[in-house]
């Protein structure tokens, strides 16, 4: 009798072990990036032969698995299409369904970039009772933390309808609804890893904050938060490790305000970055929201000013682009609920410089130089076609000497460039934009941007 139950034992213990395990983003309803190679993997029994068949290729593949357990292919993706199936054989079988090629995002931050129709954005109502794109597909990671990098993420893709709508982030399916109306036959994959309140350190893997002394003293800084994890590596390590290297289009990113003091941002969101661009193996597009004013008008600290001059500073990292978003704000909600206009500017981003199908100007104006002259500073902006002060009588600008005390400028705008004098300043310097935590930017271009706040010294 012992020996029977020692044999059931054993069956038991090889039939799971000869199990085809894969990560919980390789599901059913899953969408795949088009026209790539992308790479698929799992784990399985070492020395098993794994067969794996896509529908689009009309081909097999095979795979053997490794004494490690974990397996990995790369195949082929075809244009746009589906539903597809995708089967693995191996001692046993699995076969996924619903699945789509299309474009993959993956969306992450922290709560603006989190913040769902439920919880109050403009119109919601009305944009969830029409949300109906069975192939706008999400699949939103479940809140996690580990102390080391997971093999596999907590989540499942869901099609696009009113009630999914609903609960998912608002600003991915905005940026994927666009792109749809210029793509009306490519599905839409969004990967939403978001946690509200937590800063970009938790997001960057513990190793990449360890080798750099600025981001060391930068993490020490960070306070306890009620809402989330603020220790380095955190959610990388339980949120997205377990994606990397699923094929991308690109990445959106809308984070920013749990770092609001930090002076060094431009060098964590360009660790960030770098260090998931390395663990994808992909240099994948990377476009980034710059967060809105928030504060009061008698605040007298400039450390949201000063995140979002940091912000401006990290579009040195290849392939980026930045939105800037302070007309769809206002000081008092650091929660802007018009988040249609933000994901719309973010896929106007992709539609112009990725995909190429745009022509018009979708970036605000940005400082590009600054000239010092006898008794003035001259400044050239980019994107400054059409440069005008939506309120003339407050035109933000202030210049300083060698002192560093600043004053209000007087501006004058001629094509791209702004001439700024004070009768205060003889030797001007120094210059900075709307460098106040409540201040709503007044410079635009002729697309009806804002200009980014800056300070140059």
């Amino acid at each position: 009798m012992k020996n029977k139950i020692c044999l059931f034992i054993f069956t038991l213990y090889t039939l799971s072990a000869s199990a085809i395990v894969l990560p919980s983003q390789f599901s059913d309803g899953m969408v795949l990036q088009r026209n790539s190679d992308v790479k698929i993997w799992g784990w399985g029994t070492p020395k098993e032969k794994i067969e794996i068949t896509p529908e689009w290729a009309n081909q097999t593949y095979t795979v053997i698995t490794p004494n490690t357990a974990r397996w990995e292919i790369v195949i082929p993706t075809s244009k746009e299409g589906g539903p597809f199936t995708l089967k693995f054989k191996g001692y046993t079988e699995v076969t996924l369904h619903d699945i789509l090629i299309g474009e993959v995002w993956l969306c992450s931050g922290q709560s603006n970039m989190e913040m769902t129709a439920a919880w109050g954005i403009d119109n919601g109502e009305a944009e969830v009772a029409k949300a109906q794109y069975p192939t706008i597909r999400f699949f939103t990671v479940a809140k996690c933390t580990a102390d080391s990098p997971q093999n596999t993420v907590n989540g499942q893709w869901q099609s696009c309808s009113p009630e999914v709508m609903r609960y998912s982030s608002a600003v991915a399916y905005f940026f994927a609804q666009r792109l749809q109306s210029q793509f009306p036959n490519v599905p839409i994959g969004l990967i939403v890893s978001a946690w509200g309140g937590t800063p970009a350190e938790v997001w960057i893997p513990e190793t990449t904050i360890a080798s750099n002394p600025v981001l060391v003293q930068a993490a020490a800084k960070l306070q306890p938060n009620e809402y989330g994890p603020v220790l380095p590596g955190k959610t990388y390590n339980a949120m997205i490790h377990g994606l990397a290297e699923y094929k991308l289009s690109g990445m959106l990113w809308y984070q920013g305000e749990s770092n609001v003091g930090s002076t060094v941002y431009d060098q964590t969101l360009e660790a960030l970055v770098q260090s998931w661009r390395t663990q994808w193996k992909q240099d994948f597009p990377f476009y980034y929201v710059q967060i809105a004013q928030y504060g009061t008008p008698t605040q007298t600290d400039f450390s949201n000013p000063i995140l979002r001059d940091s912000q401006r500073k990290a579009l040195r990292i290849p392939n980026s682009q930045m939105v800037v978003i302070t007309d769809l704000a206002t000081a008092d909600d650091i929660h802007p609920k018009n988040k249609k206009t933000v994901g719309v500017r973010l896929a106007n981003c992709a539609l112009k410089y990725q995909f190429k199908t745009l022509i018009e100007e979708v970036n605000g104006p940005l400082i590009a130089t600054k000239t010092i002259l006898p008794s003035a500073i001259q400044l050239i902006f980019d994107h400054g076609d059409g440069l005008y002060f939506k309120n003339p009588n407050d035109t933000q600008f202030e210049i300083a000497g060698a002192d560093g005390v600043y004053y209000p400028a007087k501006a004058q705008i001629k094509g791209a460039t702004i001439l700024l004098k004070s009768n205060q300043v003889k030797a001007p310097q120094r210059v900075r934009f709307a460098w106040h935590t409540a201040h709503t930017p007044q410079l635009f271009n002729k697309a009806q941007l804002p200009a980014s706040v800056f300070c140059l010294e």
